[in-house]
């Protein structure tokens, strides 16, 4: 489920500290830039198998003057407009706020489903305290601790009860669900929407605009020669009547979104920047996703081509993109249509790999030789021995190797495995799992 929620309050409350309870050890994307930006904290969290996007924010200050302060609710404002759920949190400890108060007001006029917490409830003293907050006028009231964790299972599952209660729309129908769908993600001016019209304006057979499958995104069919697909819209906000100052905080939040939409994402750079820290948080998202991905490197054409300035250019994004550095990298101008077809065709082909099975024959007759070569390094005295390889049916390529000792089995082979597989079998630009278990 690709939902997102949002945390919000005054400062000091502690939104931050029951953010990190939230994503635990996850990857989040962190925005560290200068002035409040540091505060800026997008993660993906699950409860009960059900995952969803949640957004830390900074402490919301209304009317303040200050330039920091500004900014933030700037972005509050952002995120509470993003949501699907809410979790307004207050402090039991300093009871209500002139800031708490204008802070209900403003969610009430929302209409969307929303939590109050009170935070720092960690005795029974305070659980009467608490009760004031009911003052505030939200139904749902849950008395938490960020800290140890108490009462937030109760808080989870309204979250994830609402995000199913009030669903996506329509969504799409069974045809479109198994078509292809390519998410379009990059920073803002990278040139996402040159290349989405560099591609739909050029033929214009059978393109349509579902509207209702997400909020805030649109899914685009193309079909053209044989090839359909979807292209899930990242680029613009040409459905929103707002424009927002702070693009950088709003294209985040759709493109964590249309990651988990996707089969395969097209990340687009500037030629001229290169793969910036947003762009490499981006790729651990995918990666942690499981999605397939396609480096597309735009306004090629603005680069001063000298020997090799494609392949060092590559070079250093796959550098810097280690460990996974099997992902096809395009160089594209949208504006002159520059490989524009290249880069679907490669998106294709990363979804094929994506969906390749290999013959459980094929793979030990391929892998098992190379494996009694190389066999894996004994550990406590014990002999490994892998005596048979099969790919399991998953989402992504997943290959399952029965050994005798499966918790002995060291990361660096298993990296091993993974490039001989690579090699053997081409999976550029899709993850690969490998799993041992016990025979």
């Amino acid at each position: 489920m690709s939902a997102t929620v949002a945390i919000v309050g005054r400062p000091n409350v502690g939104k931050s500290t029951f953010y990190n309870r939230l994503v635990g050890s996850r990857e989040a994307i962190v925005d560290n830039s200068s002035g409040v930006t540091r505060d800026r904290l997008y993660g993906v969290s699950d409860w009960n198998g059900d995952e969803f996007i949640v957004v830390d924010t900074g402490g919301f200050v209304p009317r303040s003057e200050d330039v920091f302060e500004k900014a933030i609710r700037s972005q509050v404002e952002i995120a509470i407009d993003e949501a699907d759920v809410i979790v307004f949190m207050v402090d039991v400890t300093t009871g209500i706020t002139d800031l708490d108060m204008e802070m209900a007001r403003k969610l009430r006029k929302t209409e969307k489903p929303t939590a109050l917490v009170v935070n720092k409830v960690d005795n029974s003293q305070r659980m009467t305290d608490a009760a004031e907050f009911y003052s505030l006028g939200f139904p749902e009231l849950f008395m938490i601790s960020s800290i140890n964790g108490s009462g937030t299972g109760e808080l989870l599952d309204f979250i994830v009860e609402e995000i199913r209660k009030n669903g996506r729309g329509p969504g799409l129908s069974r045809e479109e669900e198994s078509l292809p769908k390519f998410a379009i993600i990059g920073q803002p001016n990278v040139g996402k929407s040159s290349y989405l019209n560099a591609i739909l304006n050029e033929e214009r057979n059978v393109v349509t605009d579902i509207a209702g499958t997400t909020r805030d995104s649109i899914h685009t069919h193309y079909k053209y020669y044989q090839k359909e697909f979807l292209l899930i819209d990242t680029a613009g906000v040409r459905k929103k009547s707002k424009v927002y100052e702070d693009l950088k905080f709003y294209y985040v939040m759709r493109a964590v979104k249309a990651i988990e939409q996707s089969d395969v994402c097209l990340l687009m750079l500037d030629a001229t920047l290169g793969l910036e820290r947003q762009d490499l948080s981006l790729i651990k998202i995918i990666e942690r996703k499981k999605k397939g991905l396609v480096i597309l490197v735009n306004k090629w054409d603005l680069v001063g081509k000298e020997s090799n300035t494609a392949r060092d250019f590559e070079e250093d994004i796959k550098k810097r993109t280690a460990p996974f550095t099997d992902v096809p990298v395009v160089f594209i101008s949208a504006l002159s249509k520059q490989r524009i077809y290249k880069s679907i065709e490669t998106a294709l082909d990363v979804y094929k790999n994506r969906k390749k099975k290999i013959p459980t024959s094929k793979l030990n007759d391929e892998l098992l030789p190379i494996i009694e070569r190389t066999p894996p390094p004994s550990a406590r005295g014990q002999y490994i021995k892998v005596k048979y390889i099969t790919q399991v049916n998953a989402s992504t390529p997943t290959f399952v190797f029965f050994t005798n000792f499966p918790q002995l089995v060291k990361q660096p082979y298993k990296n091993f495995l993974e490039n001989r597989i690579r090699e053997l079998f081409d999976f550029t630009g899709v993850i690969i799992n490998i799993v041992f278990k016990k025979k």
